[in-house]
């Protein structure tokens, strides 16, 4: 059978006066070696796609981080340019992206910006300045360089026989916090799964579907190959991914 495809989120940005859809090497990187998949960049051309066309040629969907925030009138707040940078192309694409998969039962993995994108998606509003937030960590990166920046910050607390429980088997571990913006009230539809000290949702998972579809706000993708439950979260995506592959590939025998 043929490596299960994984679709990767993209951002938008320009770089050298020229407009460019991307996704940083980690991302492709944990998809190829961490979930054992064949990773695909899916430029953000936002109502171009046919989704659920899309959806039906995909094993998967990888939800990244990124550096620009999603615009509040998305979630119900007024347009603060504070609360920046944004990627309106990406909005326009990730949004419709996450109903399409979850309507399918593509299986998805969501990673810092994918949590608050899934969200957002089903319902949901966000804080666009948590480190605003009275009783809040400052949950956003730290300056330095890269392992500076990526360096376990604080504690999650997992639920206990929840999802990201069976997959790491901890009720606790240390994660690398890189967010400014985090889920404020949680959409109807999603369970969550770990919680920051301060409160914060840090995982959550879609109650009413049956395929993968869980998101953490850290970034599990960093050397996940040191990490246990990193490494445990990408294997778990990967094998979802390889059963549905494996359904698509019996339907189209039959």
């Amino acid at each position: 059978m043929h490596l299960p495809l994984v679709g990767i989120s993209t951002s938008v940005k320009s770089i050298d006066d020229r407009e460019t859809h991307f996704a940083d090497d980690k991302y492709v990187h944990c998809i190829s070696h961490g979930a054992g998949c064949l990773p695909m960049l899916l430029p953000a051309l936002g109502t171009w796609y046919d989704m659920d066309d899309l959806m039906s040629r995909l094993d998967g969907l990888l939800l990244t981080g990124g550096l620009a925030n999603i615009e509040p009138t998305r979630y119900g707040l007024a347009m603060d340019e504070r609360h920046g940078p944004f990627d309106p192309k990406r909005d326009a694409t990730v949004l419709p992206l996450v109903r399409a998969a979850i309507a399918n039962g593509v299986p998805f993995l969501g990673i810092c910006r994918g949590l608050q994108e899934l969200n957002v998606a089903l319902g949901g509003t966000l804080r666009p300045a948590i480190h605003e937030v009275p009783g809040h960590l400052d949950h956003r990166a730290p300056t330095g360089d890269a392992p500076t920046r990526h360096a376990h910050r604080h504690a999650v607390t997992v639920i206990e026989g929840g999802r990201l429980h069976r997959i790491t088997g901890r009720t606790e571990f240390m994660v690398n916090s890189l967010h400014r913006q985090g889920i404020d009230r949680p959409a109807s539809r999603l369970a969550v799964e770990a919680m920051a000290p301060d409160g914060q949702i840090e995982a959550a998972h879609v109650l009413d579907s049956p395929a993968f579809t869980l998101a953490v706000q850290w970034h599990p993708e960093w050397r996940f190959w040191e990490d246990g439950p990193s490494a445990a979260l990408f294997t778990a995506f990967g094998d979802a991914c390889r059963e549905r592959a494996a359904r698509r590939s019996a339907s189209a025998a039959a």
